[in-house]
């Protein structure tokens, strides 16, 4: 019986690690979300409110990492949940950095707003759209185990280089057309390189699900292409 009791406290601080990664990851897709809606809509207001977001992040980063390391040291666990934990230890920078990147991207957009539009926005909120459903699955792969979603996650990062290359392309040629986009272009540049950035986050989150599905390292190799 108390082993039963053991095992049972075991699991359920197990899955509250889970849901903790699980709530903190909606946290992130939706400062995502609401970082290119203040873009797009011109909204400072948000551009603010998602500035503002960014310490309940912070402070989850905590709370996850006390969590972990308390079980590691209580609990002395192995093989699967031992690369669980230690890998939720590495998730839990990843999302703060996507928090991170969220933020700077509200700032660029705080910043366009009081200026006039260079051009509508089009491939921007499409990255924005792919790297928020990026983050979300590199996350459903974690909880789950999911190899299969882990490694379309790693392969969905290939389009988010594309329009990220795209959009750099054509913001040099509004630049060498005329010298006074140059500033605005610079800060849409920014924002595109911050979603380019969450992209790799939530692949690295999928690369480490691979890693404890399998025991596999494929960072740094051709496996996930």
């Amino acid at each position: 019986m108390e082993r039963e009791h053991f095992s049972k406290q075991y699991d359920a601080e197990l899955n509250t690690i889970r849901e903790k990664l699980l709530v903190m990851g909606g946290k992130v897709e939706v400062m995502i979300a609401n970082a290119m809606k203040a873009l797009v809509d011109r909204d400072s207001e948000l551009a603010d409110r998602t500035i503002s977001f960014d310490h309940e992040i912070n402070h989850l980063e905590v709370e996850i990492d006390e969590k972990c390391l308390q079980v590691l040291a209580t609990r002395q666990p192995a093989a699967r949940d031992l690369r669980f934990l230690t890998l939720a230890l590495k998730i839990v920078t990843d999302l703060e950095r996507i928090g991170d990147q969220c933020t700077g991207i509200a700032r660029r957009a705080r910043e366009l707003n009081m200026e006039a539009p260079l051009k509508p926005y089009i491939d921007l909120p499409r990255m924005a759209n792919w790297t928020g459903v990026m983050v979300k699955e590199s996350l459903d792969a974690f909880v789950r185990g999911d190899e299969a979603l882990a490694l379309k996650v790693c392969k969905d990062d290939q389009f988010v280089d594309d329009l990220n290359e795209q959009i750099q392309r054509e913001l040099l040629t509004y630049m060498m057309a005329d010298p006074e986009t140059i500033s605005r272009a610079i800060k849409i540049n920014y924002i595109s390189k911050c979603l380019e950035r969450i992209a790799d986050h939530a692949t690295n989150v999928a690369e480490m699900v691979i890693f404890m599905v399998k025991g596999k390292d494929i960072r740094h190799t051709m496996a996930a292409e």
